[in-house]
């Protein structure tokens, strides 16, 4: 397993954010890959995790889903991976302290990489999918709670996200009417 940082679209270091690239065994029967190890999480410096739930999610293309993130004390670490297909992943921080605050950087996951995604607390997340369809597997440190849940609109003009994909996107009525970063309450974000 190797742990890389990510940089914005700016190219500040985002700090806490990190791309996972496990080793793949590939042969003529397959593959093998460690998804999880929490030993080898806990050797490469990110701490001692204890994922409380694992969602899976299926889309098709052209689907937005996000940009989500969960208040304290319901905040959520997540380890985002896609095992069909392709997704572009997104990932803005919503830090006020940080240096890369209101920043973001995109990743494409897909199925053939095995990358996966390493998002602590004080981001919102969201993804497009890129292929026919793509499947999710994402574990998360908290349950969801519907009262600490926060959305940020994906069209914000002052994020200015390049989404690799052109047109209208499927959303839900939730994602659609979202706010802007500017129109959430100060303690919506951390």
């Amino acid at each position: 397993m190797k742990v890389h940082s990510l940089y914005t679209n700016t190219g500040k270091l985002m700090e806490g954010l990190k791309l996972i690239k496990p080793d793949v065994k590939k042969d003529n029967r397959g593959f093998f890959v460690e998804s999880w190890n929490k030993k080898s999480i806990i050797d490469s410096g990110l701490g001692n995790i204890d994922f409380v739930q694992d969602n899976h999610s299926l889309s098709s293309k052209g689907v937005f889903r996000g940009f989500h993130y969960q208040l304290p004390p319901h905040q959520q670490l997540k380890l985002v991976r896609c095992i069909a297909g392709e997704i572009f992943d997104i990932v803005i921080d919503i830090r006020r302290s940080s240096e890369s605050f209101r920043e973001w950087v995109g990743v494409s996951l897909t199925s053939e990489n095995f990358h996966q995604l390493w998002i602590p607390p004080g981001f919102a997340h969201g993804f497009l999918t890129m292929s026919d369809h793509a499947e999710l597997l994402y574990k998360v440190t908290d349950y969801w709670d519907k009262e600490s849940e926060r959305t940020i609109c994906w069209k914000d003009p002052s994020l200015s996200i390049e989404f690799p994909l052109q047109g209208s996107f499927q959303l839900s009525e939730k994602d659609d009417k979202a706010p802007f970063l500017d129109e959430l309450e100060f303690d919506d974000i951390f």
